[in-house]
Formats: structure tokens, C-alpha cells, sequence
């Protein structure tokens, strides 16, 4: 029987990032390539919901944005379904390897109107 390492969540009002995300220092600080390439033309709420994901995924972890783990190596991608999904990249994807080993990272993502919510469980 598997046992769950880690549950994070986080909310995010929509707003907050919305003016945020105008400072492109704190795009590249925060978000991967592959989703400053995703994010055109998307809603306020792409971004917030996630910056919700990282947040909930470092809670998940158990070691926030510490230990050299970057929120620009932790992209939050969709499949070809919708269905959200985490890609770790660079130096931050050994570190979580080493420290999370084969264990599966499960993410849902909401919105509504002023707020972004994610969870993140690893099993």
C-alpha cells in the first residue's frame, strides 16, 4: 500500500497576480519557458492558478522554495485532455527526485471570479 508523502494547497486572489505578472523580473523568476510560451492569449487566472500549484507543490514537498529549488523549474502544464500535470526541470528535478524518489505528484487546479485555488498530493 502506497502512502501519501505530501498534501499542499494554496489560494491565490487573481488580482494580485494580475499586477504582478506586468513586472517581467517576476515572470522569469516564477514561471517556466514552456508556460510564459502557453500563457498567451489565456485569461488573468492562468498565471495565478500556477503560481497557486507551485506554492501547494512546495507544501506538498514538505520544503517550500528552499534547499535550491526554483519556481521557474516547476512548470505546471496541461495534457492533450486539459488535465493539469507537473514538469520539473533543471536542478530543481534532482533535487525532488532524489528526495521524492518514484512517487507519483497528483495536481487539480480551480478558479472563480477573484480567486485560484490548487492541491497537490504526492503518492
Amino acid at each position: 500500500m502506497n502512502k501519501i508523502y505530501g498534501v499542499g494547497t494554496d489560494i491565490v486572489d487573481i488580482t494580485r497576480i494580475k499586477k504582478s505578472i506586468k513586472n517581467k523580473k517576476f515572470i522569469n523568476k516564477i514561471f517556466s519557458n514552456k508556460e510564459i510560451r502557453n500563457s498567451k492569449q489565456k485569461l488573468d487566472s492562468y498565471y495565478a492558478k500556477r503560481f497557486a500549484a507551485k506554492e501547494a507543490f512546495s507544501k506538498a514537498l514538505g520544503t517550500g522554495i528552499s534547499e535550491g529549488i526554483s519556481f521557474n523549474e516547476i512548470s505546471i502544464l496541461n495534457n492533450d485532455k486539459g488535465q493539469p500535470y507537473i514538469e520539473l526541470l533543471g536542478k530543481t528535478k534532482i533535487i525532488v527526485n532524489k528526495k521524492i524518489k518514484k512517487r507519483k505528484i497528483f495536481l487539480s487546479l480551480s478558479d472563480e471570479k477573484k480567486y485560484a485555488i490548487a492541491m497537490v498530493m504526492i503518492n
